[in-house]
């Protein structure tokens, strides 16, 4: 009978390309219809293996989630990059392959980030989702997120609202 397995831990150099992988198929998987074409096609190229060797290299919070030898997920944190939220620290990314969604990865994925940010002091955090990715929004909910600012992002001359959601913890 084989054996079901999912870890996850730290990325490694050698996840580049399945980082890369990752960050595509989530994105077009996440923002097609939402995000102009032309503007998600130029974010997915910027992406490729080598930004994620640099991303690794930098010591950047990367995690990444494993189910049976594929890296399936990641999530990036650290600091809070923005003064107005009264939060110590941030999940900026965090994404599955659209096949992996729905199975409790994200939540898995989700749980070790905050504890990585709680280990790291960071334990009052948030997160930013595009408003019209109704799947991002409604998983932070879900996981217990209070919306805390809204603000824009623009792509191209599209404007679109994004939400922070926030978690309390310890600063």
């Amino acid at each position: 009978m084989p054996t079901i397995t999912t870890a996850i831990r730290f990325a490694e150099q050698k996840d580049a390309t399945a980082l890369a992988s990752v960050h595509e198929a989530a994105w077009r998987g996440a923002y097609a219809g939402i995000i102009p074409h032309a503007c998600l096609n130029s974010i997915v190229a910027r992406r490729h293996a080598g930004w994620w060797v640099r991303a690794v290299q930098s010591g950047a919070g990367i995690l990444v989630v494993d189910f049976c030898g594929e890296t399936v997920g990641y999530a990036t944190m650290g600091r809070n990059r923005t003064e107005a939220l009264a939060v110590s620290g941030e999940i900026y990314e965090l994404y599955l392959k659209p096949t992996y969604q729905g199975v409790g990865l994200g939540r898995r994925l989700f749980s070790a980030a905050q504890k990585l940010l709680r280990e790291r002091d960071l334990g009052s955090h948030a997160v930013w989702a595009l408003a019209d990715n109704t799947l991002a929004t409604g998983f932070y909910e879900r996981m217990g997120g209070v919306p805390l600012a809204e603000g824009e992002e623009c792509f191209n001359k599209t404007k679109l609202r994004k939400i922070a959601y926030a978690w309390r913890g310890k600063r």
